[in-house]
């Protein structure tokens, strides 16, 4: 369509799109493959990070700062974040243990939750999927480049 960044209007539902399902926005544009494989990119990422460790590698209470990049990843990273809450936060999966904490007080901390190297692998691997959503988000926003 428009070679010349500077004669593309923007395109912000098409970013919005791309925000709510990687890819669409894209798809939008008439970027038919390239929404596809920034779909299959983001969400493949996404869902292998899950997989890796549990959906307890996505807490914005625990660990905010990494959900700040997991959330470019969309309402996935958001209803990921809400299943922890239910599933593991609530105990109705593993058991509930109190821990001592530093400060003399105690949490409850669920016997499911991940540690270690793999938990901290899928952290990795969904706010790397956010991170490259946003990236894509952007894209979007500038519309299409070329014809197809």
């Amino acid at each position: 369509m428009h070679d010349d960044p500077e004669e593309r209007p923007l395109q912000p539902v098409s970013a919005a799109l791309a925000w709510v399902l990687p890819g669409l926005g894209h798809m939008r544009n008439g970027e038919i493959r390239r929404g596809w494989m920034v779909m299959l990119g983001v969400l493949g990422m996404f869902l292998l990070g899950v997989l890796v460790s549990g959906v307890d590698c996505v807490d914005r209470r625990e660990d905010f700062l990494w959900f700040l990049a997991q959330a470019g990843a969309g309402p996935l990273a958001f209803a990921t974040d809400a299943l922890n809450a239910f599933l593991v936060k609530s105990g109705r999966v593993g058991e509930l243990l109190n821990t001592m904490q530093p400060d003399g007080s105690t949490v409850p901390i669920s016997t499911f939750k991940g540690v270690g190297a793999i938990e901290g692998v899928g952290t990795l691997f969904t706010a790397m999927a956010g991170l490259m959503n946003v990236t894509a988000v952007l894209d979007a926003l500038r519309g299409q480049r070329r014809d197809g």
